[in-house]
């Protein structure tokens, strides 16, 4: 099973349907689940964590869910992870976003506001560079266009955690991953092709077989 958390934000039906459709493209013995519990959550095969709105917000929910311990038990339990988003930018150390907020610290780095002189939000399709070869960016192309709506973008510290880089301005990370540990900026479940495409290899990714099978760990 694959957990979605469900912590009182708002974009997680439409996560569970390009999950859900996802799944049925795999053709994998998978399901998805919206949860908040503990037990359901630490069972699961894989977790996405989605995201949409203000940092301070989305972190403050998380940790109100009691979710904040859990998700650090996902990543040492060896579970992958998923952040979509806001999702994504929780996984670092902490956000400028309205202030200074204490991010899960699971990836080293800083989620900024863009520069003077951009329109924020960026809203929009957008290009994905890809860096390093990923499991999770199977069959999808360089340059590949996904939908994003953000305002702050992620600065990771370790530029080996950069999986694709997306010019908005200058370019920045828009895809991360250390260890089992996955984020992408833009919206899977706007993105059609690409996005699905990416959901299906996180699927398969929570196989022990799609694990052993892409071996790029």
């Amino acid at each position: 099973m694959i957990t979605i958390l469900d912590y009182k934000i708002g974009n997680v039906r439409s996560v569970e349907k390009a999950v859900a459709r996802a799944i049925a493209l795999s053709g994998l013995d998978q399901r998805v689940a919206l949860s908040a519990d503990p037990e359901v959550i630490l069972s699961s095969e894989g977790v996405i964590l989605p995201g949409v709105g203000a940092f301070g917000a989305c972190i403050t929910n998380l940790s109100t869910a009691g979710l904040i311990p859990i998700v650090h038990r996902v990543v040492e339990a060896s579970i992958p992870l998923l952040g979509i988003c806001v999702g994504m930018q929780m996984l670092f150390e902490e956000s400028e976003e309205m202030g200074t907020w204490q991010g899960l610290g699971l990836l080293p780095g800083r989620v900024r506001k863009f520069p003077d002189g951009l329109r924020v939000p960026q809203i929009g399709w957008n290009q994905l560079h890809i860096q390093r070869p990923d499991p999770l960016l199977a069959g999808i192309p360089d340059g590949s266009y996904a939908y994003f709506v953000h305002s702050y973008y992620c600065d990771p510290s370790e530029p080996n955690d950069i999986l694709t880089t997306t010019d908005y301005g200058f370019p920045y990370a828009s895809m991360v991953r250390r260890g089992l540990v996955w984020g992408v900026q833009f919206h899977p479940e706007k993105s059609q092709q690409v996005g699905i495409g990416i959901l299906k290899n996180f699927v398969t990714i929570t196989t022990s077989n799609g694990l052993s099978h892409n071996n790029v760990l």
